[in-house]
């Protein structure tokens, strides 16, 4: 009868692994099927959790940095308003946060345009550095000569 609960636990395992997509539980339902094979071989459920335990965290700790790496090595491209960011824009509304106002022109399309540090209002006509997209602003400081 233990091994229907490791299958359960293991079925558990992969289904939340599934939802999350964060390359957590999977290693846990390593350990379950070693529990589980265990289990068919008529071993006390004492050494199934501890072969649970063990299996677990030595996949956990040995193999997840590895498939972090190889999952997160895909090269994404930026798209939309991520490939905005470091951009240069130019001012063509002076910027003042105090005010709210302020427009920049980046790629041909007009924004709304903040600067990143209240205390400084960016006239008319600067070159700026997109810094984030906040909603429907940028978020800018002035571009550094050079």
């Amino acid at each position: 009868m233990d091994a229907i609960y490791w299958l359960i636990l293991i079925i558990v395992l992969v289904v939340l692994e599934i939802i999350t997509l964060g390359l957590t539980t999977i290693w846990f339902a390593g350990g379950a099927l070693a529990g589980f094979i265990l289990s068919m071989l008529g071993v006390s459920p004492v050494i199934q959790w501890a072969a649970f335990c063990v299996v677990s965290l030595i996949l956990l700790f040995c193999t997840r940095p590895w498939a972090l790496r190889y999952f997160n090595n895909q090269k994404k491209v930026k798209t939309n308003v991520d490939s905005l960011i470091g951009k240069t824009a130019v001012i063509t509304a002076p910027v003042s946060n105090l005010e709210a106002k302020g427009e920049a022109v980046v790629n041909g399309m007009t924004w709304t345009a903040r600067s990143a540090d209240d205390a400084v209002a960016i006239p008319e006509g600067t070159q700026v550095e997109i810094l984030a997209v906040q909603g429907v602003k940028l978020i800018v400081k002035k571009k550094e000569e050079g």
